[in-house]
């Protein structure tokens, strides 16, 4: 892969909170292109706010932000007939599939030394999924786990610092019904 400070790496990001701690983390490793493909993310003014906030984080850290198509249709397609799976099931792992492969076709026809993504830092994702689903995407994945060394607690430190969205579902619009669903259960309670 030739030395460390000249790979070029892409980063697939959930969303800037969590690529603020983990782009951080992996500039120490190479130039970093963050990689927006979040076709489950719904509504679309959500897709957008999140988009926005991807742009800042870009901005802010002086890198590349490649922006893949938004196509919510296809993402519904992929996960058809997981619908009423729950929230860390099958659904979610064909989710990852979605993104990650699309980031990695970017990633090898654009010549990138290796490729990761953000939800590894977040602690309602299963680090052990997202290393499998992306081993399978590309033989250039890399298993960083973006939760090691306080990674969390540094997304939340540095989105506060930049005035970031942070979001309080995961994106799609059956987390969206599971956080409405325990908001109400609580408001009930």
């Amino acid at each position: 892969m030739g030395s460390t400070s000249s790979l070029r790496l892409l980063l697939h990001i959930c969303c800037a909170p969590c690529g603020s701690a983990a782009l951080e983390r992996l500039q120490r490793q190479g130039t970093v292109t963050l990689f927006f493909s979040n076709g489950n993310i719904f509504p679309p003014a959500e897709y957008e706010k999140r988009l926005a906030e991807a742009r800042r984080l870009a901005c802010a850290c002086a890198c590349d932000l490649v922006e893949d198509v938004y196509d919510h249709p296809a993402w519904r397609q992929w996960v058809a007939g997981l619908e009423s799976e729950p929230e860390h099931g099958a659904r979610c792992r064909r989710c990852f599939e979605f993104s990650l492969g699309r980031a990695a076709r970017y990633a090898q026809t654009q010549g990138f030394d290796g490729m990761t993504t953000s939800l590894s830092i977040s602690p309602h994702k299963s680090t052990a999924l997202l290393f499998a689903v992306g081993r399978v995407a590309t033989d250039h994945f890399l298993d960083i786990d973006f939760k090691e060394e306080d990674g969390f607690r540094r997304s939340l430190e540095l989105s506060r610092r930049q005035g970031l969205y942070r979001q309080d579902y995961c994106g799609c619009e059956f987390s969206l019904a599971e956080r409405d669903r325990r908001r109400h259960s609580r408001a009930g309670a």
